[in-house]
């Protein structure tokens, strides 16, 4: 099918592009591969979005989809592969089929980092995790661990020491990246230890789930969970062959947010 305009990305970005494509009445299409609101539905409390004091991820994340269904936009949820050019057509190739449009714009934002460590992806949903809110409750009563130094660590961190029994929270630096008001909830937790200067070296496992990790190659610390938030990376593999990206893998774009390829945003 042909459209006006293809969207990739249904977080805040593409949602917002959609409802103003929408209200400027082109035929226009949404695509998610996961669940719309993307990493909203993945954080338990948000403070800092405008109109809203506070608001739990999932609840923005279903708001946003409101929009979706209010304003009658049409929407796939499906993994896109590839984008072909031809000429000025784009055609989008995704797993239930290809979508054409002169017109695509990437709101596919970004995804958590990992640590790189050698069965860190084996062990997904065993005991290593990127989402708290989604699996701390497995794991109440026991001792987890979150390794980063930013905003969203401390959060999680946060969020886990009213969950489970002790938090380990690792970091690689002398010092947090969060805001000051996080640091100081932080260290007013009793059962958040912080440990400082230090990296998770390996994940020792049992019966294919997390039974403890290695600290800095020597120290051992007996955790049920390890969950990471280390910085995130592009979201968009499927664009890997168009040359469109910096060597850090971002997307280079001019004044009016569209890259060199003429009609994609």
């Amino acid at each position: 099918m042909e459209y006006d305009v293809i969207i990739i990305g249904m977080g805040i970005a593409g949602i917002s592009a959609a409802i103003y494509a929408k209200n400027s009445n082109l035929d226009i299409l949404l695509i998610e591969k996961e669940t719309p609101g993307g990493l909203l539905n993945k954080i338990n409390v948000i403070n800092n979005y405008p109109g809203f004091p506070k608001i739990a991820g999932p609840d923005l994340a279903l708001n946003l989809f409101q929009s979706v269904t209010d304003l009658k936009i049409p929407y796939k949820l499906a993994e896109v592969n590839h984008i072909e050019i031809d000429g000025n057509k784009k055609r989008v190739e995704t797993s239930i089929g290809n979508f054409t449009s002169n017109f695509v714009i990437l709101a596919t934002g970004r995804k958590n980092k990992k640590l790189g460590l050698e069965n860190e992806e084996k062990l997904l949903g065993r005991g290593v995790s990127t989402c708290a809110l989604c699996d701390g409750n497995l794991y109440k009563g026991k001792e987890v661990a979150v390794v980063g130094g930013g905003n969203s660590a401390l959060e999680e961190a946060l969020y886990l020491a009213n969950v489970v029994k002790k938090v380990y929270l690792i970091h690689r630096r002398d010092s947090f990246r969060a805001e000051e008001s996080l640091i100081m909830q932080v260290k007013e937790k009793e059962n958040i230890e912080i440990i400082y200067n230090s990296n998770v070296t390996s994940i020792i496992e049992e019966e294919n789930k997390v039974k403890e990790i290695i600290i800095n190659e020597k120290k051992h610390l007996k955790i049920a969970a390890l969950f990471t938030y280390v910085g995130f990376v592009p979201n968009h593999d499927f664009i890997d062959s168009l040359d469109i990206t910096t060597p850090d893998g971002y997307i280079e774009v001019n004044k009016n947010q569209e890259t060199k390829i003429k009609g994609l945003y």
